[in-house]
């Protein structure tokens, strides 16, 4: 009796369901890394500025100190 309720889980379902869900999360997790590493957006020197600058890390002396240091200065 003791077998029978052992090997019953083992057999049936179990054994059919086990390799689909390992194949399931090992394809997600490939499909998740493919998209972290290729999936970010790259800005230049002037667009990461402007997102600090938006963000509150540095004030508009610091902004415009360095955007004129990248090239980017102008008269604005």
């Amino acid at each position: 009796m003791m077998m029978d309720m052992m090997n019953n889980g083992m057999n049936g379902w179990g054994m059919m369901l086990m390799p689909l869900f390992f194949w399931t999360l090992v394809i997600a997790g490939v499909v998740l890394i493919v998209q972290w590493l290729f999936g970010r957006k790259k800005g230049s020197a002037v667009d990461i500025l402007k997102q600090r600058y938006a963000r509150g890390e540095i004030d508009k002396a610091v902004f415009e100190r360095m955007k004129k240091d990248i090239g980017e200065g102008g008269e604005s």
